[in-house]
């Protein structure tokens, strides 16, 4: 039997956020007699995966994150890896850095694949650095990937739309695990004491682009009406102790629970009864996927892409409103919907989003291009 095509995937870190996720998904549900999944990532630290990775075979390097300073020192680690490792395909997803290992991938005769998951490098010089760094990405990679139309058409520009080597790739999940089940409901809800209360949810890194401030604050007017309401945010990053500051100096330490990264999130959807998403830019947003899969109503901002628009239980506000009109959005669903719509799981696999499919697709695509 012969051994299995190894694909080296690219990340940051290897944590339970939206890419790390998705791809995790794929790995479990692809045949690893047939594709094994390595990863370089851009840390030191344990990962929330790592075990996980290496209990099913995965190799992790780790290498320096790249500060500009370290240039030499970059190429030359990766240098190493690609020496002595006979890896066919690269698969990357992290866009910065793209730019500088491709070229030494084509080098060693390794064709790559640029992953588009986003639509914004933020704001200031380090933004600035990091188009200036991912532009080359577009002439350099063999194929490219997005998790939208949008998120290509930033990453790698309008025309990637019509070339023969770009896929639109679903952020698919595991849709049987988002249904809606009364009973994890009430074991959910019992278990965090939420009987009898209206759950605001919302699943996403604590970082600037999430706008936890604006979903607070919102929250904050919405609670003076509804004093039986909790918000229930779930997930972790840099900006979670500033998240906790506004929270307690708005005297609502008592009903905004923070339940950080959790294996089973899936879980947590069931006892929520309204989905919150007021980001400021999104690749996609797949928790808005999962939390529509589920049932619940979702009220999102304008960024996010029209391929998360999969059933009618996605709503629109934009950001610029004012707080008013949120909350008007949230009482008037609550009036509206008194039961999860559980119909939304055959509208979401029938748009693409079930995870068997993309890991048979993937699965397919490797082959073929190794």
């Amino acid at each position: 039997m012969s051994l299995p095509i190894r694909v080296l995937h690219v990340l940051g870190k290897l944590n339970r956020n939206g890419a790390e996720t998705m791809i995790m998904n794929i790995y479990r549900e692809v045949d690893r007699d047939k594709i094994q999944f390595d990863f370089v990532i851009h840390t030191t630290e344990k990962c929330d995966y790592d075990d996980e990775i290496i209990s099913m075979g995965g190799i992790i390097h780790r290498i320096t994150r790249y500060n500009g300073l370290n240039h030499f020192e970059y190429r030359n680690q990766w240098k190493e890896i690609l020496s002595v490792n006979n890896y066919k395909l690269i698969h990357g997803h992290v866009r910065s850095t793209a730019s500088i290992y491709i070229p030494i991938a084509k080098k060693y005769g390794i064709k790559t694949i640029s992953h588009s998951h986003s639509i914004s490098s933020g704001k200031g010089i380090l933004g600035g650095i990091k188009k200036v760094l991912q532009y080359p990405v577009r002439y350099q990679a063999d194929f490219f990937m997005a998790c939208s139309d949008e998120a290509a058409t930033w990453m790698f520009g309008k025309k990637v739309l019509k070339h023969k080597n770009y896929y639109k790739i679903n952020n698919a999940i595991h849709l049987k695990k988002f249904m809606f089940n009364p009973y994890v409901r009430t074991v959910m809800r019992t278990k965090m004491n939420l009987e009898g209360k209206y759950v605001i949810g919302h699943v996403g890194r604590f970082e600037k682009e999430k706008n936890h401030s604006k979903l607070i604050h919102i929250f904050n007017e919405f609670h003076k009406m509804e004093p039986n309401s909790v918000l229930l945010l779930l997930g972790e990053g840099s900006h979670f102790f500033s998240v906790k500051k506004i929270v307690k100096n708005l005297n609502l330490e008592n009903v905004v629970l923070f339940a950080g990264n959790q294996s089973n999130v899936n879980d947590y959807y069931q006892c929520m009864d309204l989905f919150l998403f007021p980001s400021l830019y999104e690749g996609l947003g797949m928790v808005v996927i999962e939390a529509q899969t589920s049932g619940l109503e979702c009220i999102v901002s304008e960024n996010i892409p029209k391929e998360a628009y999969i059933t009618s239980s996605i709503h629109t506000q934009k950001n610029s409103n004012q707080n008013k009109l949120w909350i008007e959005k949230i009482s008037s669903l609550r009036k509206e919907n008194s039961s999860r719509k559980v119909d939304n799981y055959t509208l979401v696999k029938a748009a693409g989003y079930d995870i068997k499919e993309t890991s048979l697709f993937l699965t397919n695509f490797y082959e073929k291009n190794c």
